[in-house]
């Protein structure tokens, strides 16, 4: 007869109670401790908004009468730009390059064409732009496409040579067409290649110049459907410009030379330029230059045009950056760029092309920046840009984003952050400053925090869906610089490349209290002041973090581990207090075979440190060498302002250090504090090599050589660490995991890595009665254990009396590596780790009194039960990759438990308090995004997301207080979201507008003279000349028309139900009374203006009424 464990079955009837989606199945037990006040209602998820630089970009547009820029990319993205704080993502469902952009000026609406030969027309009249038509070419692909201004027919360009028109109202093609064996000659036999450039002439809309890649340019009259003229030259056409009187046009070459022609003279050109070849003194032709990509001509009312053009250098100039070349009068200037030029435009006061241009600013659009030139002071300066396009300066390594900051804290970093920005910038304002910002309610502070590669780490206000650079800490400063000593190298780094990047970061908001862990398994702690300080010795503890499984057996001896006692601080760690960088005077010899020991991965500067105001380092620590082995990297990090503890871990163990006192307190193998209750047969390691991969904190395939710099030599693929759980992102793209993380196969694995820490206030043992200072630790092998922490009374005493830190024992056992540990009280509220408010730590005068007023603990809120039924005073809550639980303190009783998920693992969890509660947010390898409710652990949201492609999503994606997250979607690029029903709500209010209504600038005067003898713009009926009753219908077989989703686009992972749709409606309904006011304003306008010119035309008539026909 077969047995059951009434004990197992009751397990897992709770187990599953805990796990269902049903609230009547979890709320069950739920309801006997406390209510829970967030609902699946409260939680939707959606985009907020994309910061940065466009990644990969392709085309550039500019509006002049609205001022906003349009950025096109590779992958099909679409970024507007208007004054600083109004910026606005969009993305083509194909994920097809962006070839070319073309603004309908001053018209709300953007055209875009596609790698894929597809043509989308934008409506950026609403606050999130929508493709209102799109038109797929199928027999032609498409390499040039124009607008001409006020213009409602767009002239495509295509690869055959001919030349397509389309009608954007409709996005319907015309049965006008311009085909290539028309436009040449006769009795040319050679194809002339794609189309490279269309515009129509300046004074005469019914002339169309257009250039063919061979060399060919051929001027089109559009109503007699000819070639007037043709003009051939013997190397390849780039681009072509015109000049705005609409008789000459300066044609770009592959050969490096600018050639200007006069419309009426096709024989050959009126002059050719070779801006950067040298002249040869015999007159020949100069020696050919790289080709020059593109040119513009613009011209002023009072002095000189300016050519300015990109490429165009002689070959010998090798090794020299990308130039920008401004030709004005005699005067040639070149502009070196840090990158390669995608594009650029000039700036002009008219939108009108048969006028003077009176250029005034240059965009340059770089494979990796931004930059404005100003053409009207000497020197051409640039703009200082705005806008939040540096965060890849150099690659992210690391981010963490906090919300609801306290009050004071970014005024402070912007004051200390402003002394930092560089000079020689142009004096005047950002040109491009359209739109308007958005009228948002929430105000709350949040502050994004992005570690880099070259050690730098940059604070960033985020309030209000924007972005802006605060203050930036150059960490590398603090140690020497390395020599180009390779074998120094081999020997003491544990990295290929970027020894000062940043790993991982632990900030205190409250104290501003600052730990930065590199990957040279190096700790630098920050303290913020306002004051500039010289420190003459930077302050440094060296620690031996070194344990094998078989030391368990003896106490370390020597310099192997650590006392396990640890009766005064210090004496746990091998390595004394240190004041000052200390010397090596044995660095080889510890061995007769030169082994290193006792070596640390870089070397502190032992000159004085100048530091300015911000953040001032404070002490170092750094991990050594032991006994030819490098350190392990630091994998976890928790910091503690009130206690004035710094705690970190990596796969050999923890060390907690006093920064206070510059001691370290403990130094121990992750064994070792099981002490005899371990629960784990563990098997020796076999020796580790004595060199480790960089850490794969860089990406790959970011589209260029020089940053794929994390290589493992041995294995051919990238690796990176999180919580110790070895990820790998291979060539392929795929995403795997290297071990499991189950119970089941945790004998098997010999080395424990501490994952994640805690500081709070709570019971160290089960069934204490008081709470006291204590630190959680939480292991790759899903276990939590507690220490507790004897700490002396603030003030005098505090800095020298010990510390006494004494492991406490195991709390609970959880699947996976623990990723998240925090704690409630009774009532469900979040219990903060205890912290003290920020001082100046360098006043003058400050004494001892004055810093115990500043350094006062949180009082933590722990209210006595009042049922006989409820005796816990608090509720401990862990998550690990698998699943999450709640535990009662101080029985240590698991009163829920959630399986997350079984066939996957969770990369991210936070503890994050909501408008109205508290909850666990999730964020899985698989790409769902879920909430879990506290203390219930019911599922509140489950979005298929993401799915994790590569690393870098998973390393900075971070969730933070009221709904919001964030993660790198780009080496470039910051992707907010929101996973909060209010701010979804509100998203449209807080969005900024693109369009803004602007008078169109008045058409330059033609002139009496021209007027009456001619010589002034003519202009064309398109409409009769294009329409389908002259020019047919189009063949149908060429395009197909695709209708957009009328301007309403759907929230992705949006809740479905009736409060989505409620807020869809209202989005609808705001956008029908947006339009509506807009006509409104409209007709008002067109009634003032009939008015008007019924004025004018009675005044005229008046005038005349009595003058004779030879007086007019």
């Amino acid at each position: 007869m077969k047995k059951f464990n009434i004990r197992k079955v009751l397990d897992g009837l709770k187990e599953q109670a805990s796990s269902s989606v049903s609230s009547g199945q979890s709320g069950a037990p739920e309801n006997n401790l406390m209510h829970e006040t967030l609902q699946s209602e409260n939680f939707q998820l959606c985009k907020t908004v994309r910061h940065g630089f466009p990644y990969q970009p392709s085309s550039m547009a500019h509006d002049p009468v609205q001022k906003i820029l349009a950025i096109g990319t590779q992958s099909g993205a679409l970024r507007l730009f208007g004054r600083p704080g109004v910026e606005c993502y969009c993305q083509h469902e194909s994920g097809a390059a962006v070839i070319s952009l073309q603004f309908l000026i001053n018209e709300g609406a953007l055209v875009s064409a596609l790698a894929d030969d597809s043509v989308h027309l934008w409506n950026l009249r609403q606050r999130r732009p929508a493709i209102l038509h799109s038109l797929k070419f199928n027999r032609e692909r498409i390499t040039f496409v124009h607008l001409p201004f006020q213009s409602k027919w767009l002239y495509i360009g295509t690869e055959k040579g001919n030349i397509h028109i389309v009608n954007v109202e409709s996005f319907t093609l015309s049965g006008y067409v311009i085909m290539w064996n028309k436009a040449i000659e006769l009795s040319s036999k050679a194809h002339p290649g794609p189309v490279v450039h269309i515009s129509d002439n300046p004074m005469d809309e019914g002339k169309l110049i257009i250039g063919y890649e061979a060399g060919i340019v051929v001027l089109w009259d559009l109503k007699s459907k000819k070639a007037d003229y043709r003009y051939t030259y013997d190397e390849a056409i780039h681009s072509v410009a015109w000049h705005h009187e609409g008789k000459q046009f300066i044609c770009s070459h592959s050969d490096g030379t600018l050639t200007i022609w006069n419309i009426k003279g096709q024989g050959k050109p009126f002059q050719t330029i070779t801006p950067h070849g040298k002249q040869p003194k015999d007159g020949k032709k100069p020696e050919p230059c790289k080709p020059i990509l593109k040119v513009e001509y613009k011209t002023t009312r009072l002095g000189d045009p300016f050519m300015i053009l990109s490429g165009g250098l002689s070959y010998d100039t090798v090794g020299r950056r990308p130039c920008l070349t401004v030709m004005h009068g005699k005067s040639t200037a070149v502009l070196e760029m840090d990158y390669p030029i995608v594009d650029f435009l000039t700036l002009c006061e008219t939108p009108y092309s048969n006028d003077f241009q009176e250029p005034y600013a240059v965009v340059v659009l770089l494979e990796k920046d931004l930059v404005v030139i100003d053409l009207a002071q000497n020197g051409y300066p640039i703009f200082e840009n705005p806008y939040p396009l540096t965060i890849h300066e150099s690659p992210v390594t690391c981010c963490e984003y906090f919300a609801d900051c306290p009050v004071d804290l970014i005024p402070a970093l912007y004051s200390v952050g402003s002394r930092q920005k560089r000079q020689g910038y142009s004096k005047k304002e950002w040109p491009i400053s359209g739109g308007n910002w958005g009228l948002g309610t929430q105000s709350y502070p949040e502050i994004i925090i992005t570690g880099h590669a070259d050690g730098t780490v940059k604070f960033w206000d985020a309030s209000a869906i924007m972005l802006q650079v605060l203050y930036k800490l150059k960490t590398a400063k603090v140690f020497e610089k390395s020599r180009n000593n390779k074998e120094d190298k081999q020997n003491t780094e544990i990295v290929d490349e970027d020894p000062f990047a940043i790993q991982i970061m632990a900030w205190c908001p409250e104290s501003r209290m600052l730990c930065v862990a590199g990957v040279s398994a190096n700790l630098i702690i920050y303290r913020f002041s306002k004051q500039e300080i010289t420190t003459e010795v930077v302050q440094l503890l060296e620690v031996r973090l070194q344990y094998e499984v078989n030391d368990m057996e003896s106490p370390p001896e020597g310099g192997g581990g650590g006392d396990r006692d640890l009766p005064t601080p210090g004496a746990a760690s091998p390595s004394p207090q240190t004041t000052g960088p200390p010397t090596h005077p044995s660095t080889s010899s510890n061995s007769s075979d030169g082994v290193r020991d006792n070596v640390p991965c870089l070397k502190v500067r032992s000159t004085p440190l100048k530091q300015s105001s911000g953040y001032q380092v404070e002490l170092v620590v750094q991990l050594v060498w032991v006994s030819g082995e490098p350190p392990q990297q630091i994998t976890s990090l928790a910091l503690n302002s009130s206690y004035g503890l710094i705690v970190f871990g990596n796969s050999n163990g923890l060390a907690v250090v006093d920064y206070l006192q510059k001691t370290v307190l403990l130094n121990l193998g992750t064994v070792e504090l099981y002490g005899s209750n371990d629960p784990y047969q563990r098997q020796a390691r076999s020796p580790r090599k004595a060199r480790q991969p960089a850490g794969g904190l860089c990406d790959i395939n970011e589209g260029s050589a020089s940053e794929d710099r994390c290589k493992s030599p041995t294995s051919g693929k990238l690796s990176f660490s999180i919580c110790c759980s070895q990820y790998s992102y291979h060539r392929d793209n795929s995403f795997s995991r290297s071990r499991s993380s189950s119970v089941t196969s945790i004998d098997k694995e010999a080395r424990e890595a501490i994952t994640s820490f805690h500081f709070c206030e709570t019971f160290a043992r089960k069934g204490d009665s008081a709470i006291t200072p204590c630190l959680y630790v939480g292991t790759s092998l899903g276990t939590v254990l507690a220490v507790a922490l004897n700490l002396p009374p603030a003030g005098e005493q505090r800095l020298l009396q010990p510390v006494i830190v004494l492991p406490s024992g195991t709390l609970a056992r959880l699947k996976g590596s623990i990723l998240r540990m925090a704690f409630l009280d009774n009532t469900g509220t979040f219990l903060p780790p205890a912290f003290e408010t920020w001082y100046e730590p360098n006043a003058a005068g400050a004494d001892s009194e004055e810093r115990d007023k500043a350094r006062k603990r949180r009082p933590v809120s722990v209210s006595p039960s009042t049922s006989q039924e409820l005796q816990e005073s608090q509720y401990a809550v862990v998550c690990s990759e698998k699943q999450a639980k709640v535990i009662a303190l101080p029985s240590q009783n698991c009163i829920f438990k959630h399986s997350i998920t079984e066939t996957s693992f969770v990369l991210r969890a936070d503890v994050v308090q909501m408008n109205i509660g508290n909850c666990v947010a999730c964020f899985c390898a698989n790409g769902h995004i879920m909430t879990l409710s506290l203390p219930g652990l019911r599922p509140l949201l489950d979005v298929n997301y993401l799915p994790l492609t590569d690393m870098r999503i998973a390393r900075t994606f971070c969730f933070t207080n009221l709904g919001q997250a964030m993660y790198l979607t780009s080496p470039t690029e910051i992707q907010r979201i929101t996973y909060s029903q209010e701010t979804c709500e509100n998203l449209q209010e807080m969005l900024g507008e693109l369009f803004t209504p602007v008078e169109t600038p008045e058409a330059p005067n033609r002139g009496f003279f021209k007027g009456l003898f001619g010589g002034g713009a003519t202009s064309l009926d398109r409409e009769e000349l294009f329409g389908e009753t002259q020019a047919g219908k189009a063949s149908r077989g060429l395009a197909q028309h695709i209708p957009g989703p009328q301007g309403l686009e759907g929230m992705k992972g949006a809740a479905s139900g009736v409060v989505a749709d409620l807020a869809r409606a209202r989005i609808a309904l705001d956008e029908r009374g947006q339009k509506l006011g807009e006509l409104d304003e409209r007709t008002a306008a067109m009634l003032a203006s009939a008015d008007s010119f019924g004025k004018h035309a009675h005044d005229m008539m008046l005038k005349c009424k009595d003058k004779k026909w030879y007086q007019f």
